[in-house]
Formats: structure tokens, sequence, C-alpha cells
């Protein structure tokens, strides 16, 4: 199980319908226009086949306060972050503590999800390494952590989460 957690608006929903697509495409072509989304106010579980089949569950940003409930059984984590949003980078960065210190999640994969970076208003990669002492936060965590800007919307960077997904779920039962 991969769990998909970040803030409120950050584009989790359409980061999962991208990659369902971009897998049934076999990691190839033209991901078209984006598909409409709206906030998550639950749970979604979407299944991606990638070699093998890989469960994602998206939890609204609104559930932050039990997203702890849906820990165990979690292999890999991808979390989100608006890089064109400085105004949530603090509180993101606090969310994005509390799932690292958390015991359940002290095997997990991680990939840390910059997104929006088709936005004129995003900051660097650089930035926001740099805001929430990213470097610090590597060198404490337990886990196993990645970081990747991408698009969701344009569909950049998407093969690269589809890949690390296979790689980490690669020997998963």
């Amino acid at each position: 199980m991969c769990l998909l957690l970040g803030a409120t608006g950050v584009g989790k929903t359409l980061l999962v319908k991208r990659l369902q697509k971009l897998s049934s495409q076999d990691g190839k072509g033209d991901l078209g226009d984006p598909p409409a989304t709206r906030p998550t106010v639950g749970t979604n579980l979407t299944d991606i086949v990638a070699h093998r089949k890989i469960t994602i569950r998206e939890l609204g940003g609104c559930l932050g306060p039990i997203w702890s409930s849906y820990y165990g059984n979690c292999r890999s984590l991808l979390f989100m972050m608006d890089a064109s949003n400085p105004t949530q980078l603090s509180a993101s960065c606090v969310q994005l503590l509390g799932l690292l210190s958390a015991e359940p999640l002290a095997e997990a994969s991680v990939l840390i999800l910059f997104n929006k970076t088709d936005l004129p208003c995003y900051m660097t990669i650089e930035e926001m390494k740099s805001l929430i002492r990213l470097p610090d936060i590597i060198a404490c965590a337990k886990q196993n952590i990645t970081i990747a800007e991408i698009s969701a919307r344009k569909g950049t960077g998407l093969t690269e989460v589809l890949r690390w997904l296979q790689d980490t779920h690669r020997t998963s039962t």
C-alpha cells in the first residue's frame, strides 16, 4: 500500500489520475488535457498497474488529524507540497515532520513531491529545500527519502514518480 498525503489543494487527486493513465500507457505517450478534479473529502483507493498492482490510498488534506489511522500496512509514502504556495509551506513541513516521526512509517520509503512547478510563481526546489531545512530533515529521518519536482497538470516528472513506485514495490507481496 502506498499512502498519498498532503495539504488540501496541492494536487493529489490529479496526480493519481495522471499516474493511472500513464501506467495504462506503459509510461509513454501524451497524457492529454488534465481531467477535472474536486477536493477529496474522504479517501480514494486507486490501483496502478506498473509491472504489478500498486494500490494508492489518497487521503484528503482535511483528514490530516486522522491520517495516523491509515499508517498500517504502508510500504511507501508520497507526500505532496505546493511549490506555488509559500504560505502553506510551513504547515506542510509540520505535517511532514509528523509523518517522518510516526513509528508505523519508520520502514516506509518516502517520495516528497514539489508540485505545480508549471505555474509562473513557483519556488525553486532549492528555495523550498532551504526554507524547510530539508537536508536537516533527511539527515535525521529513519526513512529513505527521495525528492522530485513535478507538474501533475502538465505531466512533468510523472514518469519518474511511476518508476519510483515500481522500484519501491518491486519486492512487495
